[in-house]
């Protein structure tokens, strides 16, 4: 009878330990899928924000009123950052450029001054880019507004492409999850259906018999969001060392979306896979348990 007793607690404690192993290697799918859109999300902020739009100022624009006009640039909503290129600046950067001074054998410096405007990324798109250029070409300091929108376009199809592969990745990779994690519970409760069915025959409310099982199988969704995330921010310390410049793309609070996600999924998963199995057995009788 003892050793039936070990017997039986050793294999209970090797479905507890495969369960969680299976769920921890799908929590760590699912929270790579979830960084994976986080960065995809701040990576088109990133490279949006760091495209510019070009405004070229009059010759006889001085020195303060381009500053003035930055100053006030700077207040408007599409604004990010400012940075203002003087005709001496422009000068020096295109002689070390180019390797030698276009002014030696024009007689005159053939640049003029610029302000180089970068965007917030949600007016990086062709409509605001036309409101914009048109309002800047409008005041009397500008000359000319350029930019590369075909870039810009092609960036925001690129990143709405990536966008709905990462979507419908996230989906498919949630509903495969739900189906893995919900097979292992299944496995593990109909080991012990017929004390399910025991407790049931002296009269335990289906509400009594469900608490501890998922009691259990919650517990084990925690340890495995453990150890997921550890996982995790061991992979993303390790890409941290050998890429410092991740965290442009990347920061704390996503890693902590990521790791409430993983445990939310953990939870959540391993409480409704244990509350469908249960019910699937409570309802059998006790002829269906035993052709299971």
């Amino acid at each position: 009878m003892a050793k039936r007793r070990k017997t039986t607690r050793r294999r209970t404690g090797l479905q507890v330990v495969t369960l969680c192993i299976s769920t921890t290697m799908v929590l760590i799918l699912l929270g790579m899928v979830v960084l994976s859109v986080l960065m995809a999300r701040n990576l088109s902020a990133y490279v949006k924000e760091n495209l510019t739009v070009t405004v070229m100022l009059n010759d006889n624009v001085s020195t303060n009123s381009a500053k003035l006009l930055c100053r006030d640039l700077y207040h408007r909503p599409y604004s990010r950052d400012i940075d203002y290129i003087s005709k001496e600046q422009a000068q020096k950067e295109q002689t070390e450029a180019m390797g030698s001074d276009p002014s030696e054998f024009l007689g005159f410096n053939p640049f003029s001054a610029t302000l180089e405007v970068r965007l917030k990324a949600d007016y990086v798109n062709r409509d605001s880019l036309k409101l914009i250029s048109r309002e800047l070409k409008k005041r009397k300091e500008v000359t000319d507004v350029a930019y590369q929108d075909d870039l810009m376009d092609k960036v925001n199809s690129n990143l709405h492409k990536i966008n709905i592969i990462l979507l419908v990745l996230a989906v498919l990779l949630t509903c495969v999850s739900f189906s893995l994690i919900n097979n292992t519970v299944r496995l593990s409760i109909y080991s012990r259906r017929f004390l399910i069915h025991t407790m049931k025959l002296v009269g335990a409310s289906w509400s009594f018999i469900r608490r501890p099982f998922m009691r259990n199988m919650m517990g084990v969704g925690l340890i495995a969001a453990f150890l997921a995330c550890g996982a995790l921010g061991g992979g993303f310390y390790w890409l941290m060392i050998f890429e410092p410049g991740v965290l442009n793309v990347i920061t704390w609070v996503d890693l902590a979306i990521v790791a409430t996600a993983v445990f939310c999924f953990g939870l959540v998963i391993t409480a409704m896979c244990s509350y469908l199995s249960l019910n699937r057995y409570l309802k059998m009788t006790a002829g269906e348990l035993y052709r299971n």
